[in-house]
C-alpha cells in the first residue's frame, strides 16, 4: 500500500485530506479518546428520572380524565401505529443508522415532557381565555387554531433542539432531523391519542353508544387510520430546518438560525390549518385534508427519499479518496453506495467466516459512511474542529476490521454489478480470525 496519498481527483480543502496507510501498525498513532463513563451515565439517570416523572404525572391526569378503563382502552388502541411510524422512520434512516438512544430519547421527550407541557399549558390558555371573553365556545376554538399549535409545536421542537446541540456527531443532516423530529412527534401522538380515544370510550360508557356510531369508532377512524401521520408531518418541518442549519457551513450564522426557526414556524402554520378544519365540520375536515395535508405527506415523503438516496451519492462521491489513498479497496465505494450490496456483503461474511464476521462488515460500513459524511461537511466548510482527530479515528476502526471486510464489500460490488473485480476466494490455508 502506499505511504503518501493519491491527490483527489475533486479540491477538498486540507484538513479534509487523507492520511496515508501506514504500512507497519507500530507506526499508528491513534489513542482511542477516554469517555467520561461516569457522568454520562448520571446526567443519563437524571433525564430518564425527569421523563419517568412526566410519564406518571400524564397518566395520572389522564386516569382521571377518562378513568381506568377508559385509561386501558385508549392505551390499547393509540399504540396500534406506533410501530408502523417507527419503522418507517428508522428506514430512512438505514443509510447512517443514529443511535437508538437519541431516538428513544425524542420518543419518550414527545409522549412525556412535551405531551405534559402541551396538557397544562393549553387548559391554562383554555381557561385564561374563557374568563376573559365569558365565551367557552371560542376559547375552545381559539385554543385549539392559535395556542395549541404554538405549544405543541414549540414543545416537540425541543427534543430536536436538544439532540441538534447534545448529540451534534449524530445529527448531521436533514436525514436526522427528519428521524429525530419524527420519533418525537410519534411519542406525542401516541399520548394525545391515549387521551382522546380514551375520553371517547368514556363518553360512550356514559350514553351507552356502541357500533360503528360510537365515538370510540369515530375518534379512532380520524386519528388513527386517517391521519395517523399528522403530527410527524407538521414536526418534521421542523426537523428539515435543523437539518439544513446542521449541513450549513461554519461562520453562516444566518443559515444555522433562520431555517430551524422557519421550519418551526411553518409547522405551527400547517398544524393550525389542520385543527381548524374542525371548526368547518365533516367536509371542511376532509377539504383541509386533500387539500393541505396529502399534498404536504407526499411531498415530504419525496423529500425524505431523496435525501436518503443523496447520502448514498455522497458516499460514492467522498469515499474515492480515500480508496486513492490505499485505506480503502477500489470497488469498496460503490458498494457502500449500495443498501444491496452492503447486505449482500454482510451475507458474504456470515457464510464464510460467522455471524461475528457479518458483524465486523457492518460496523466497517457504519464508520465507512460516517467517513464519507465527515468528509462531505469539511468539502462544504462544515467540518467541526475535531475533524482530524475525528476521521484518525474512523480510520482505525475500518483499519481493524479491513481484512475482513475488504473482500467481502469487492465480492458484493461485481455480484451487483457495480464493479467489475474478480471474485475473493477463502484462503482456506489462513486461519480465521473470527475462529476460537
Amino acid at each position: 500500500m502506499p505511504n503518501h496519498p493519491v491527490a483527489p481527483s475533486h479540491p477538498v480543502p486540507p484538513a479534509a485530506a487523507p492520511t496515508g496507510v501506514p504500512e507497519d501498525r507500530a507506526q499508528w498513532r491513534y489513542r482511542p479518546r477516554l469517555s467520561l463513563g461516569r457522568r454520562r451515565v448520571l446526567r443519563a439517570a437524571a433525564v430518564f428520572a425527569v421523563l419517568a416523572l412526566c410519564g406518571l404525572v400524564i397518566l395520572a391526569l389522564v386516569r382521571e380524565e377518562t378513568g381506568t378503563e377508559g385509561l386501558l382502552v385508549g392505551l390499547g388502541l393509540a399504540v396500534l401505529p406506533v410501530p408502523l411510524l417507527m419503522t418507517v422512520f428508522r428506514w430512512l434512516d438505514r443509510v447512517e443508522p443514529g443511535p437508538w438512544k437519541n431516538l428513544l430519547f425524542a420518543f419518550a421527550w414527545g409522549a412525556c415532557a412535551a405531551a405534559l407541557v402541551a396538557i397544562l399549558a393549553n387548559s391554562f390558555a383554555v381557561r385564561w381565555i374563557a374568563s376573559a371573553t365569558a365565551d367557552a365556545s371560542d376559547a375552545d376554538t381559539l385554543g385549539a387554531t392559535v395556542v395549541a399549535p404554538v405549544v405543541e409545536e414549540s414543545a416537540k421542537a425541543a427534543a430536536v433542539l436538544l439532540l441538534f446541540l447534545f448529540r451534534r456527531r449524530n445529527f448531521t443532516g436533514l436525514v436526522d432531523g427528519v428521524v429525530v423530529a419524527g420519533f418525537t412527534a410519534t411519542g406525542f401522538a401516541f399520548t394525545e391519542n391515549i387521551l382522546y380515544l380514551g375520553s371517547a370510550f368514556g363518553e360512550d360508557q356514559e350514553f351507552g353508544a356502541t357500533g360503528i356510531g360510537s365515538a370510540t369508532v369515530g375518534t379512532f377512524f380520524v386519528r388513527i387510520v386517517m391521519s395517523p401521520f399528522a403530527h410527524p408531518l407538521f414536526t418534521v418541518l421542523t426537523g428539515i430546518g435543523f437539518g439544513l442549519a446542521a449541513s450549513a457551513a461554519r461562520g453562516r450564522r444566518a443559515r444555522r438560525v433562520l431555517p430551524p426557526l422557519g421550519g418551526l414556524l411553518l409547522a405551527m402554520g400547517l398544524h393550525a390549518v389542520w385543527n381548524g378544519s374542525s371548526v368547518l365540520g365533516p367536509w371542511g375536515f376532509y377539504a383541509v385534508y386533500g387539500a393541505f395535508m396529502v399534498p404536504a405527506f407526499a411531498l415530504l415523503t419525496w423529500l425524505a427519499v431523496w435525501s436518503r438516496q443523496r447520502e448514498l451519492r455522497t458516499i460514492s462521491g467522498r469515499l474515492p479518496a480515500y480508496a486513492a489513498a490505499g485505506w480503502l479497496a477500489p470497488a469498496e465505494p460503490l458498494a457502500l453506495s449500495s443498501m444491496r450490496a452492503r447486505a449482500m456483503a454482510r451475507a458474504f461474511a456470515s457464510r464464510t467466516y460467522g455471524p461475528d464476521a457479518a458483524r465486523a462488515v457492518g460496523e466497517y460500513e457504519a464508520f465507512a459512511t460516517t467517513l464519507a459524511f465527515l468528509r462531505d461537511r469539511a468539502h462544504r466548510g462544515a467540518a467541526d474542529p475535531d475533524f482530524p482527530a475525528r476521521e484518525q479515528e474512523l480510520l482505525h476502526h475500518l483499519w481493524q476490521r479491513k481484512a475482513v471486510a475488504s473482500p467481502a464489500l469487492t465480492y458484493a460490488a461485481r455480484a451487483t454489478g457495480r464493479a467489475w473485480t474478480p471474485p475473493p476466494h477463502r484462503d482456506y490455508a489462513t486461519p480465521n480470525p473470527y475462529r476460537g
